[in-house]
Order: structure tokens, then sequence, then C-alpha cells
């Protein structure tokens, strides 16, 4: 890690697929960016599923963890109370400035030089307009197997129905369960788990149309309107740095 301006720690992980930070917080604000690949950070409000065109910065003192898809660095800057005065957790655009710069940060870089990039790191940080993805879990054994035959494969299809007779319980009973467990109807629970699985696969380079495919759609119109409706833009745009 590095000082930038006795005001900002840029530090540099390496991080493994998979790799996962427990709960934890830390007295500063932080800005939480990977190069390539995903990260999944969570608070209390919810979780945000990060391509490289994005960032996360998180409130000091706010309690979260965070998580990566695959293989990738992680640039993760610990900025003085003071300095940026925003207080919930909020994405950030990674531009084609903003990204450059932070890894110029976590070099060794004279005063001079550190307290010019903190100026201009200061005017880079642009807010996007996203909400994070929520994606409580259940608790009770037959819901918590849907969930994981979910997870491991999103595009299956089964109804409430036909996942009760898989299970044990009535359509009714799973029903009620999904509501009072993660106060959300079993198909809106299942269509954000597919899209925190399809942006990783999109910031994969897979394309719309195989991306759709794969988490259960079968047509790139209804995918692209599904993950509009859920993250307020279509896919290019969540990806795009301009």
């Amino acid at each position: 890690m590095s000082r930038v301006g006795h005001r900002i720690l840029v530090g540099s992980l390496d991080l493994l697929p998979g790799t996962r930070f427990d709960w934890h917080d830390h007295p500063e604000h932080q800005l939480n960016w990977a190069e390539d690949g995903v990260l999944t950070i969570a608070t209390a409000d919810g979780a945000w599923v990060l391509p490289p065109t994005q960032a996360l910065w998180i409130p000091a003192g706010t309690p979260h963890t965070t998580g990566s898809t695959r293989a990738t660095t992680m640039r993760s800057l610990m900025i003085d109370r003071d300095l940026v005065g925003w207080h919930v957790p909020t994405v950030v655009r990674v531009g084609p400035l903003l990204g450059p710069l932070l890894t110029y940060l976590a070099g060794h870089l004279d005063p001079g030089p550190r307290d010019r990039a903190e100026a201009v790191l200061q005017d880079l940080l642009e807010p996007v307009p996203t909400t994070p993805i929520q994606l409580p879990m259940p608790t009770d054994d037959r819901t918590l197997r849907i969930v994981t035959a979910l997870k491991a494969n999103p595009a299956d299809g089964r109804t409430l129905a036909e996942w009760g007779r898989h299970v044990g319980a009535s359509e009714r009973t799973l029903a009620r369960l999904f509501g009072a467990e993660t106060g959300l109807g079993f198909d809106e629970w299942r269509t954000r788990l597919r899209m925190t699985r399809a942006i990783a696969l999109l910031a994969d380079g897979v394309s719309v149309t195989a991306t759709g495919h794969r988490v259960g759609y079968a047509t790139p119109s209804a995918f692209v309107a599904a993950f509009r409706r859920l993250t307020g833009i279509s896919p290019g745009r969540y990806f795009t740095r301009s």
C-alpha cells in the first residue's frame, strides 16, 4: 500500500476465484474496484455486482463483505472521512480516466504528483444511479433446497408447484415461506438470482444472447427487459465506461 497526499491509502490485492472477505468495516471511507472480473460487495442495504466499469464507495464504519468471481487485482482506496462527503454506499462509474488513475495511485509517487492525482481523483468520482440487487436467503430446509438448486442452474424454469413436488411441500406453503423469509415472491427472487449470475457472465465477455439463455430466458429481448427492470439500465449501458 502507498500513502497518497497523506489522506488516501491505496492498496492492491490479488484475488483468487471465489475469494471472500467476511463482514468487516473500516474507520475510513473505502473505494473498491477490480481491474477485470467481477466484485460482489454486500452491506445491510443489499449486494452490488460490480464489473470493471464500476467501483463501490463504502462509507466509513459500514459493515460489508467483498468477494470475487475470478482471479483479479482489486484496488482498494482508504480515504479520510472529511475528503468526500458521501455517507451511503454509492456506485461510481469507472471511465477511461478513473481506471488508469487508480492504478497510477497504487504506485510510488513523490509528494507533488500525489497531491495532484488526489485532486483529480475527487473530480472523477461520478455516481451511477443504480440500486443494489438484494437477494436475501431463506432459512427453511425446503426453500434452501430450491435455492441451492437454482444457484447451480439459474436457468431451471420449474414452477413453484413443480418445486413443491420435488421438496415435499405445497405450492402455497412454499410461496408463504419465500415471502416470510425473503420478503420477495418466488419469481422475483429467481429473477434477482439470474441477474447476479448474468452480470458475472457478461463481465467475462459472454454475449447478451448467450447470457440470457444460460440464465433462463428464451429470447434476448426478454432478458434485456428483465435486466433493465431490475437495474434501471440495459446490459450495454451497465458495462460502458463512457
